[in-house]
């Protein structure tokens, strides 16, 4: 996903999506208080994914696709960073190549011709049908959050139905992990 600029007179306002992985505490209310700081302060949340990692250590992973100003990021990291249950806040955006994957669910109705189209992009971008009757499909695709998108642009006009998105999943490139 490209950065955004907006052109507003005297200054321009970049807003750059970053993705963050946070290591926390497994605990009840930690995602309310993550979610609490991000709403408290009018910060959007592009993606959220939660996921425990260490069930020894009694730990979850959650990340985060945000957009934001360099000095709304670093706001934002500080602050995760300061929150009792939180143990380490990287920014994947900035820490090197990291790979990025989100899962999404598209149902799509159509008889016909666009029945046999769906089919078609399906195997052109390798979603595969999960489901199938003969008024529908559901179709399971995975790829960057890019991938998913225009999939679902092409299903549109052929009877989409539903979409269920699992949020991003990412991790850095390399031997070294969070």
């Amino acid at each position: 996903m490209t950065d955004i600029v907006y052109d507003i007179p005297e200054k321009k306002l970049e807003l750059h999506r970053h993705t963050l992985a946070v290591i926390v505490d497994n605990e009840f209310g930690v995602l309310g208080r993550v979610i609490g700081l991000f709403s408290g302060r009018g910060y959007n949340i592009e993606s959220l994914t939660v996921a425990g990692v260490d069930a020894e250590k009694n730990l979850s992973r959650i990340t985060i696709v945000t957009s934001g100003t360099e000095q709304v990021i670093t706001q934002i990291k500080a602050l995760l960073e300061r929150m009792v249950p939180v143990h380490r806040v990287h920014d994947l955006t900035v820490e090197g190549p990291f790979v990025e994957r989100e899962l999404g669910l598209v149902k799509v109705a159509g008889t016909g011709e666009a029945r046999i189209e769906a089919l078609r992009i399906a195997e052109i971008f390798r979603a595969r049908s999960v489901d199938a009757t003969s008024e529908s499909f559901i179709f399971e695709i995975t790829g960057k959050p890019e991938k998913i998108d225009s999939f679902i642009d092409l299903m549109r006009p052929l009877g989409l139905v539903e979409i269920a998105r699992t949020g991003a999943a990412a991790m850095a490139r390399g031997r070294d992990g969070v």
